[in-house]
């Protein structure tokens, strides 16, 4: 229920908020049962819808444009702590935590979409916005009902035992934010502006070129080794960056140095003198092919394999989590897990209530995938029986996994999500082969579950943190829970559009100049998870003859050989498979950063310019990222591509069947409009060192007024 009690003084955390408890001992959140302040009200909740909104559409941008997506949940307690100092009656913690939870919802919708939703495009078995949404929704909804019963085990049960990286920042941001909050916010918010700008001028008013490359400003040196390095300069990755830090941004990197500079061009040394090679139901001449196709045939999918098998070894490297949270969870079903207190701190909705959203989420897959069947043309009974092993394969994995992911989260903060979704993929397909399902149905039906089952992952994940935070403050759970749901539906519409929207306006599949055929579009939307799953479930489920398993095998070694010389894996596999455009303009911003947290005259002010590392690349990426959107908007004919009116470096028509095409100016495409496009990185660079310096200057005065 919403409260209109005034807000009062928070607390700060008791002293064993992160230490275990002697016998005997309760831990007393800041605000306790009997304190009814202002928690569920109309500003909470619309700030939380709004949050929803933004980060949605930005997280899945970031997502689908550099395989990587924005961490929500720091700026939006950062954003809510700063939107209530300016009400006339300033918001409580606890209706900032509900901002938070609720807004939070973005990340974890927007991942579980934006990881296999691709892959049906990329397959040619594009899913409609309303399959998109219940997937989305359905998956989320059961992840929470699914982790509800776990609660009070991970967040009361095991209270100190359990690190809680993710929400420990930001409890403690929610604690101490409320006075420096304001300064924070401002960072935040001019970031934002400048990350919109910014990529707005690159890629909707091509005010210069972003897209640079060492063989046209170094005068084509290399170029006819096929030794190119390029670098997309655009606000969004560079903040990227900014957030990854430079050790994880240079093993990124390192990955497209193996791919673009070894790899490439050794394939080009040995291959050029063939007249024509035949590879996995393709020819090419690779005397006449560039580095970037050179990449796209024979490269990415090592980057592939490499990405698949880091996850699948993820899984293993985890095996007491996964153990024992299975074992928890069929105790939680039975309803071990469930909490019994009736005080307000730790009321959940009714385990009658928990169980019918489980059983009503379960029986919305089985229908979708009934509909989805008889929209393929099988008769009612066959569909019927794809729905009802759809409905029990999602669950099932669903259940076996939600509590996997919340307690990898409360350990390392990590949630294996991409290697859970891979193996429920492949047992998804197994299933759907053995009943009688193949080709285009089957791969459709097969990804929905994926797409419901990574989102009730994510989801559980998330919202195991939001339920330790609010233990630590004193939140209703019950509330947690019910407004989730909100959060939910409506980031799942925003993804079911966002989604379709960059197809229409840059395609998830383009064709390939060296062999005519439709290959995924690395360049402008490369979602290296999606291209993954779509590899796998493409081979399985159709041709296996034509897939590149013998490249997919060496990316398979390449895994295990980081895993031997204890490299990160998933991140140089990720390096392997994006274009290199992409991964040095995340080492850019990267060493943007690390330049940027030596600069200061006090250990202090470094200290205090590296902390606003997070404000600015949430700002710069949240930024690009919408006016991201608002671009490709423009581009598609639903909006008139109003991009022709516009754009200046780029002039774009409609042909004939009212596609969109585009002409480079030479200056755009050349030296010059290159050169601009690296000054220009340059000053937003030095931009980002003024942001940090000015909030820095802000924090510190504000820590010396308490």
């Amino acid at each position: 229920m919403m409260h209109d009690a005034r807000p009062t003084d928070s607390k700060l955390l008791p002293s064993n908020a992160y230490t275990e408890l002697a016998p005997g001992e309760e831990y007393k959140p800041v605000v306790p049962a009997g304190d009814l302040r202002a928690e569920v009200t109309p500003w909470s909740i619309g700030v939380g819808m709004a949050m929803v909104v933004l980060f949605t559409v930005a997280c899945s941008y970031m997502a689908l444009r550099a395989g990587n997506a924005i961490e929500a949940s720091i700026p939006i307690a950062i954003l809510a702590i700063s939107f209530g100092r300016l009400r006339a009656v300033r918001s409580t913690i606890l209706e900032n935590v509900m901002v938070q939870s609720v807004g939070q919802a973005a990340g974890v919708v927007a991942a579980g979409a934006t990881f296999v939703v691709p892959a049906m495009y990329i397959n040619g078995v594009s899913a409609s916005w309303w399959q998109i949404f219940l997937a989305t929704f359905i998956g989320g909804s059961l992840g929470v009902a699914l982790i509800i019963p776990l609660r009070k085990y991970f967040v009361k049960d095991l209270h100190g035992k359990l690190p809680f990286p993710e929400a420990t920042a930001i409890n403690n941001i929610l604690v101490t934010g409320e006075s420096s909050g304001g300064g924070a916010g401002k960072i935040l918010i001019m970031a934002f502006v400048v990350g919109a700008l910014f990529d707005f001028c690159v890629e909707g008013l091509h005010l210069w070129n972003a897209g640079l490359s060492s063989s046209t400003l170094l005068g084509g040196a290399g170029a006819g080794a096929r030794v190119e390095v390029q670098l997309t300069a655009i606000a969004a990755l560079f903040g990227l960056g900014y957030i990854i830090g430079i050790r994880y941004a240079s093993i990124i990197a390192a990955g497209s140095v193996l791919s673009m500079l070894v790899m490439v061009p050794a394939v080009y040394l040995f291959g050029k003198g063939l007249a024509v090679f035949e590879f996995a139901g393709a020819t090419y001449e690779i005397g006449e092919m560039s580095a970037t196709e050179i990449f796209s045939a024979f490269v990415k999918p090592v980057g592939i394999g490499a990405i698949a098998i880091s996850g699948l070894i993820g899984i293993l490297r985890m095996w007491k989590i996964v153990a024992g949270s299975i074992t928890l969870g069929f105790k939680a079903f039975r309803g071990g897990g469930q909490g019994v207190e009736e005080i307000r701190t730790q009321r959940d909705l009714k385990p009658s209530s928990v169980l019918a959203i489980q059983i009503a989420s379960s029986l919305g897959l089985g229908l979708l995938f009934l509909v989805m069947g008889l929209m393929a043309d099988y008769s009612f009974g066959a569909s019927l029986k794809f729905g009802v092993v759809g409905m029990v394969v999602g669950f099932f994995l669903s259940f076996l996994f939600t509590p996997v992911a919340a307690q990898a989260i409360a350990i390392v903060g990590v949630n294996p999500v991409s290697g859970m979704t891979l193996i429920t993929v492949v047992l998804a397909i197994g299933v759907m082969i053995a009943i009688g399902l193949k080709g285009t149905a089957g791969m459709l039906i097969a990804l929905v579950i994926g797409t419901a089952v990574c989102t009730a992952l994510s989801t559980s994940g998330a919202l195991i943190s939001d339920f330790k935070i609010g233990y630590w403050l004193g939140s209703t759970p019950r509330n947690q829970e019910k407004w989730k749901y909100l959060g939910l539906a409506v980031a799942a519409l925003v993804v079911a559009a966002v989604i379709p929207l960059m197809d229409n306006a840059y395609h998830f599949v383009v064709e390939d100049p060296a062999t005519g055929q439709m290959i995924s579009n690395e360049r402008e939307l490369p979602a290296p998870q999606a291209n993954m799953i779509a590899a796998v479930s493409r081979g399985l489920m159709e041709n296996p003859a034509n897939q590149p398993w013998l490249l997919y095998g060496l990316g398979g070694a390449v895994a295990f050989m980081l895993l031997m010389a204890g490299v990160p894996m998933l991140a140089f596999a990720l390096g392997i498979y994006l274009p290199i455009a992409i991964n040095v303009a995340v080492l850019a911003g990267a060493v943007a950063a690390w330049i940027v947290g030596k600069t200061g005259g006090t250990p202090a002010v470094r200290e205090a310019r590296k902390e606003q590392g997070t404000l600015i690349a949430s700002g710069l990426m949240a930024g690009a990222a919408i006016f991201g959107v608002i671009t490709a908007a423009l581009r598609t004919k639903d909006f008139g591509a109003l991009i022709r009116y516009i754009s200046v470096g780029e002039r774009f028509s409609l042909n004939q069947d009212g596609e969109l095409i585009s002409e480079a100016a030479h200056w755009y495409e050349g030296f010059t409009g290159q050169m601009i496009g690296l000054l220009m990185l340059l000053l937003l660079a030095f931009v980002c060192f003024a942001l940090a310096r000015l909030g820095a200057r802000w924090e510190m005065a504000a820590k010396r007024g308490k």
